[in-house]
Parts: C-alpha cells; sequence; structure tokens
C-alpha cells in the first residue's frame, strides 16, 4: 500500500503540474487579444532571441559538421556522396535544427524567464502588480509567449543554414564538390523539410515560455525556490521538447 501511495502521489503531482501549464496557456490566449507594452514586446525579442544566436549558431555549426563526419565515409564507401548534401539538409530542417535550438533556448531563455519571474515573486513584487489592478499573466507571461514564439522560428532558420553550412565544410575535405552538394539539396530537399521545422519551433517557443512562467510566478518564497524552480523549469521544458517533438513528427512527416 505504501508503494502504491507513492506512486499514486507522483501520477498527481505530475497531472497537476501539467494541468497548471495548460490553464496557463489558456489564460495567456485569452490575454494575447491586446498586446501589452509593444515596445516590451521587443525587448523580450531582443532578450531572449537575439542573445541567444551565439550558442545556436556554434551548436548548429559543429552538429552539421559532426553529421557530415559520420556520414560521408560510408556514403562514399557505397557511392552515394552525391546525396549527402540533401541527407544533412534534411536532417538538419526537419529534426535536429528545431529540436536542438530548442534545448538551448529551453537551457538559457527559459532558465532566464524563471529566474526573473520567480524574483519577482519571492520579493512580492508580483502582489504589488495585483494590488495595482494589473494582471500579472498580461504584464509578465504575455510578451514573454509572444517573444518565443516568434524568435525561435527565426533561430531554427539560422540554424538550419548554419548547419548546412557546417557539412559543407566537411564535405568539401572529402573532396566533394560545392556544385555536387548543393545539387543534393535540389534535388532531395522539398519546402516541407523546413517548414515542418518552423511548426515545430514555434510550438517550442510556446512550451518554453509557458512553463518558465509557470514555474516563476509559482516559485516558492526564498532564494532556494527560485533555484528549485528554474530547476524544474528546464528539465521540463526539454523534456516537453522531446515528447511534443516525436508527437509533431509523426504528425507532419509519417
Amino acid at each position: 500500500m505504501f508503494i502504491l501511495e507513492k506512486i499514486g502521489s507522483v501520477v498527481l503531482k505530475i497531472l497537476g503540474t501539467w494541468g497548471g501549464f495548460v490553464i496557463l496557456f489558456a489564460q495567456t490566449l485569452t490575454q494575447c487579444k491586446h498586446i501589452p507594452r509593444p515596445r516590451h514586446v521587443l525587448v523580450q525579442m531582443a532578450h531572449l532571441g537575439v542573445d541567444t544566436l551565439p550558442i545556436v549558431t556554434l551548436t548548429m555549426l559543429f552538429t552539421g559538421m559532426v553529421i557530415t563526419l559520420q556520414t560521408a565515409t560510408e556514403f562514399i564507401r557505397f557511392g552515394a556522396q552525391s546525396t549527402i548534401g540533401g541527407v544533412v539538409t534534411i536532417a538538419v530542417g526537419r529534426e535536429l535544427g528545431p529540436v536542438l535550438t530548442g534545448v538551448v533556448a529551453a537551457g538559457r531563455v527559459g532558465a532566464a524567464i524563471t529566474a526573473e519571474i520567480s524574483t519577482m515573486k519571492v520579493t512580492e513584487q508580483i502582489d504589488a502588480l495585483k494590488v495595482m489592478a494589473a494582471n500579472p499573466i498580461k504584464y509578465l507571461v504575455v510578451p514573454r509567449f509572444i517573444a518565443c514564439m516568434f524568435m525561435l522560428p527565426l533561430l531554427v532558420v539560422f540554424g538550419d543554414i548554419i548547419g548546412t553550412f557546417g557539412g559543407w565544410i566537411v564535405a568539401s575535405y572529402y573532396d566533394i564538390s560545392s556544385f555536387m552538394y548543393m545539387q543534393s539539396i535540389n534535388t532531395f530537399v522539398i519546402a516541407h523539410d523546413f517548414t515542418g521545422g518552423l511548426i515545430k519551433a514555434v510550438v517550442f517557443g510556446a512550451i518554453i515560455a509557458i512553463i518558465g512562467c509557470y514555474y516563476g510566478i509559482n516559485a516558492e518564497n526564498g532564494a532556494e525556490g527560485v533555484g528549485k524552480a528554474t530547476t524544474k523549469s528546464v528539465v521540463d521544458a526539454i523534456i516537453a521538447i522531446f515528447f511534443f517533438n516525436c508527437f509533431l513528427s509523426i504528425i507532419l512527416y509519417r
């Protein structure tokens, strides 16, 4: 009975947390009818999107290089070196671009959102907003939600380009001409390989913003509460990204 009680309590806790995500998401959509403080949204875009570009660039550059490095030898052995460019671009556009960008953003952006809002929570700034009749969701969540949903697809676009470029660098090392590499992309890659990844990026941006804001708003008091909320935010956001990536891949590319 003790084991069953523990399992039941864990399941109820998980369901309660995910239910909180859904409720916050619905409340955020309701408050999105009128965007509060457009300038604040632009500031969040710069903070959450532009400042994340360098780490996304490095991540995708080396990812494209490693994919080509691991596959070029085998492709050349079977005489399929003319397909390397298409294979690398499809892998980056469909899966690695949106997923790795989402994970990087969850670690940097999600942690920043949670730490900022949870600090406001423990210092009673959110209570002050309520006293002034300002809706915390409209004031804090909506700008970050819009910024994440808009900037993450842009980061994925840059990541796809950099990842393909990294693959070309290694392909040149294996004496695969630039013409062959580009011709492979033109032959095998279609627009849906990229648009599907952008759809994933929009969903991942919403996930990062909602989870980060949820844990920030519900953080426990004290510095320890801020740390716990930030850790939970990053972990849950990464898990949710992998879960929804599998679900979206089945829908978009089956």
